[in-house]
């Protein structure tokens, strides 16, 4: 079999970084009708590049089969709404965004982030490759066009609406096949003097605090720093600043700037390298180990689903996020370990989780059940859903943690 080129570099990957077997698209929510039907599995196998150290995962499937048509709304995250809020206000104080000034989200969601700009009377553009997400931000009142990002869509956006002050792109930098040609589209989009904001899991913290389930069909790469910096260069765009993030176990939010405009980078940049480099990830062997870690949590998950059911008591999930998919398909837990699942979103209730095909109800099937146990899927909206589930507890309920080890609370 012929090996798998680099998508930065081109080079042939011949080093594995984990391999979590087989596993259905942790988006494709099955009817009561189709759960009887054919499914589809792909590998999750990450490999890392040993030239420029991209960890990725090969393009088992394109983004056009899994975006067009995506079950995932942002507005649902009450915090990363929030956290959104917060980015808008900063952004436009700092750069001094006017009514004269354009904002530019690529994957803009359901409009979650450029509502905020559209709040403060600044124009914004919504670039999201979803047709039914893109029809519920036009409905919000956010100009939004309905696009995959590459070299060419971007020249064309740019002709069309002129060039952004801003472009932002949040958890979309790690969802690219393509990751050359998005990278040159998100140039084409931002003025000679704009800002490019990305906002991608870090793959440092993925590591060390053992979030495996974030690897999934629609993450195609992880990033550190220094290969993101590798990827923005291709298409002449410099990192000038980096922010570490708590979003999605830990995240960064990288600044970059077409480079004859960059000047210095900022210490943030030099002290994240850094922490980089002494955690090994600058190096391929640097990256081994992971595999280990990934089993030691899938067995105390399973032992302790095994000790609950042998007891007796009910466990319930709460939340159907991908993270959540890519744990129990590859834990290979099914209904009889979690009865159900509830989320927030109504798009997701009354259809069932893929490959484990876990029923998906309304979260005050909780309250009216009263489980022993909540196993907690989304774990990186801890507080948040800590909050919402503090009702639990009037009945002597507990709340479990799956990652990064196992926590009963």
């Amino acid at each position: 079999m012929d090996a798998i080129p680099c998508r930065l570099c081109g080079n042939a990957l011949t080093e594995t970084f984990v391999d979590l077997g087989m596993s259905p698209l942790c988006e494709s929510f099955l009817r009561a009708d189709q759960i009887d039907g054919r499914e589809s599995f792909y590998p999750l196998h990450v490999r890392i590049c040993p030239e420029c150290l991209l960890v990725q995962l090969p393009a088992y499937v394109p983004g056009e089969d899994i975006f067009s048509d995506y079950a995932y709304f942002s507005s649902y995250s009450t915090s990363w709404v929030e956290h959104a809020r917060r980015y808008a206000e900063t952004m436009t104080e700092r750069l001094g965004l006017t009514a004269d000034s354009l904002v530019t989200e690529v994957a803009s969601n359901d409009g979650y982030l450029l509502q905020h700009f559209v709040a403060a009377g600044i124009p914004v553009l919504g670039v999201e490759p979803a047709a039914n997400i893109a029809a519920v931000a036009r409905e919000k009142g956010i100009r939004t066009e309905s696009e995959f990002l590459g070299a060419e869509t971007g020249a064309a956006l740019a002709e069309r609406y002129g060039r952004a002050d801003l472009v932002a792109g949040n958890n979309v930098y790690a969802h690219i096949p393509d990751l050359v040609g998005f990278t040159a589209g998100l140039a084409a989009l931002v003025k000679p003097e704009g800002l490019v904001t990305l906002e991608f899991p870090h793959l440092l913290r993925l590591i060390e605090r053992n979030q495996f389930d974030t690897i999934y069909h629609e993450h195609y790469h992880y990033l550190t720093l220094l290969t993101a910096q590798r990827a923005l260069a291709t298409a002449g765009l410099t990192v000038v600043d980096v922010e570490e993030l708590s979003s999605h176990g830990g995240s960064l939010r990288v600044h970059a700037r077409h480079s004859d405009h960059a000047g210095e980078p900022s210490a943030n940049v030099k002290s994240v390298l850094e922490a980089e480099a002494e955690a090994g990830l600058h190096t391929v062997e640097g990256h081994k180990g992971f595999a280990e870690a990934v089993f030691q949590v899938k067995r105390e998950l399973v032992e302790f689903l095994l000790t609950a059911r042998a007891e007796g008591k009910t466990v319930v999930g709460y939340g159907a996020p991908g993270k959540g998919n890519t744990l129990l398909n590859h834990a290979g837990i099914r209904s009889d370990l979690l009865a159900y699942t509830v989320d927030r979103n109504p798009h997701k209730q009354g259809m069932f989780l893929p490959g484990t095909h876990i029923p998906i109800h309304d979260p005050a099937r909780i309250a009216a059940d009263k489980p022993d146990y909540v196993l907690v899927l989304p774990w990186n909206l801890r507080t948040e859903i800590g909050n919402q589930l503090a009702y639990v507890r009037e009945w002597g309920g507990r709340l479990v943690f799956p990652i990064p080890h196992l926590d009963v609370v």
